[in-house]
């Protein structure tokens, strides 16, 4: 387990998330399935990729945040202890807590540079989109004409919008790498009825396992917004009774509690919002209604291909239903590209 989610596991304590069942594997056509291992060590190494940066960004900011509170900290806990006072007996190890301050800004600014300069958020989008691209390049790969004689991104061939410019290039390689293994294996595929039939029941179990995906990011999300809410209203309803208290009381203990707590609220709210955690759960919550509308499209398309021999309405709402996919990823992409380790 990584530092992001170690945090949001330790604030999430106590909370029963509902999520769905696993869906049972998707189970591909026959005709898919070289193409399938072929573009599989593709694929892990870019979703390894992203996965890897992804932890690294995400950790990064939730470090910031709280090591900025945890600085704060470490500023006023000599008032509080009185070790600022000559008269103390630890009065000449008071310095011990300004060193840790200074130590606790050296790693904020450590993590801020080494982020910055390793590009972890661009990293982790170019691969997470490279990764996504290339996962669903078997279920594109039906849908390419590949009679027509062209060559290159099968993306571009299928959907008249552009790719994300960061992953075309090497998306377009593994599409030429690939293209006579595909239109080997589809050589025939459209007048299959047992293709057509598996191909849609494959396309609508993989939604499925997008559906059950989202549902499980927006409980997350929706769980994680409340507890830091509920949080920070004690932290600020604690700093608000210690102020009114300092007007009776003069001790140097409410100054850490006026101090501390709001700054470790803040950066409860600075992390959630660098997360956009309120965008992913109502994002997720549509996707949810939207996959599982598009799973019942195919089903109605694949019903309809077997009564009438085309399979041209099929072929239509597997288009639209990967569209929907890709126009959710590049959502993503724009939610989170403006945000950078230096807002935090």
């Amino acid at each position: 387990m990584v530092l992001h989610q170690a945090i949001q596991r330790m604030l999430l304590t106590g909370i029963r998330i509902e999520t769905l069942p696993p869906a049972p594997p998707p189970s591909p056509p026959m005709q898919l399935a070289a193409l399938i291992e072929a573009l599989g060590p593709a694929h892990r190494e870019f979703d390894g990729r992203a996965v890897l940066f992804g932890h690294r960004y995400r950790s990064g900011f939730w470090a910031i945040y709280l090591l900025s509170a945890l600085a704060v900290l470490f500023a006023i806990l000599p008032l509080a202890l009185g070790w600022d006072a000559s008269t103390h007996s630890l009065h000449p190890y008071a310095g011990l807590w300004a060193l840790a301050e200074v130590g606790v800004i050296a790693v904020v600014s450590a993590i801020y540079w080494r982020g910055h300069r390793a590009d972890w958020q661009g990293e982790w989008l170019r691969a997470r989109t490279t990764a996504e691209l290339t996962w669903y390049l078997p279920l594109v790969a039906p849908l390419v004409d590949f009679s027509a004689g062209a060559t290159g991104n099968w993306y571009a061939r299928v959907f008249e919008s552009d790719l994300p410019s960061s992953a075309s290039a090497e998306v377009t390689r593994l599409c030429t790498e690939h293209e006579t293994l595909a239109r080997a294996s589809l050589a025939e595929a459209w007048v299959d009825d047992k293709f057509l039939r598996s191909y849609a029941a494959w396309t609508t179990a993989v939604l499925e396992e997008q559906r059950r995906y989202h549902h499980r990011i927006a409980a997350r999300q929706h769980a994680l917004q409340h507890r830091v809410h509920g949080v920070n209203s004690w932290l600020f309803g604690l700093t608000a009774v210690g102020a009114l208290a300092h007007l009776v009381l003069h001790t140097l203990w409410l100054s850490l509690v006026t101090t501390f707590f709001p700054a470790l609220g803040a950066s409860l709210h600075g992390a959630l919002a660098q997360s956009e955690a309120y965008r992913l759960s109502t994002t997720s919550e549509r996707l949810v209604i939207e996959l599982q509308a598009a799973a019942g499209r195919i089903r109605s398309a694949s019903d309809a291909a077997h009564t009438s021999g085309s399979a041209a309405t099929l072929k239509t709402a597997v288009m639209d239903a990967l569209a929907l996919i890709l126009e959710e990823h590049q959502d993503w992409q724009m939610l989170v590209r403006p945000h950078h380790l230096p807002l935090a």
